[in-house]
């Protein structure tokens, strides 16, 4: 037995065509939209199913791609600290000769 009620508006002409059909199939409205309800849901549900073998089929083209960098250099990450250690060391060596030349500028101001 069918407990649950559900209500909604809709056009005149909308409600003609649903009341039409259904004696036109010898049916009540109430089983027509149960009937053309069901059919609508199990069409989206079936929409849903391709749509997630979809979703599988791109998964499985990206994967390979995913947390890979192309940079030329195969032996970075091995050398990670050995390059950081080299920008340290052409930062603090440009530091050194900008605050050099400001010493000079100032020694020859005084």
């Amino acid at each position: 037995m069918k407990a649950e009620v559900y209500s909604w508006r809709l056009s005149a002409e909308r409600k003609a065509e649903l009341e039409q059909e259904s004696r036109r199939q010898d049916t009540s409205l109430s089983a027509l939209l149960e009937r053309v309800t069901d059919e609508w849901l199990a069409e989206r549900r079936k929409g849903l199913a391709n749509d997630e073998d979809e979703q599988t089929a791109i998964r499985r083209r990206a994967m390979p791609a995913i947390g890979s960098i192309r940079g030329g250099d195969p032996t970075r990450s091995a050398r990670t600290s050995e390059l950081v250690s080299e920008i340290i060391a052409r930062k603090h060596a440009k530091e050194t000769r900008a605050l050099a030349r400001i010493r000079r500028t100032a020694s020859r101001t005084d």
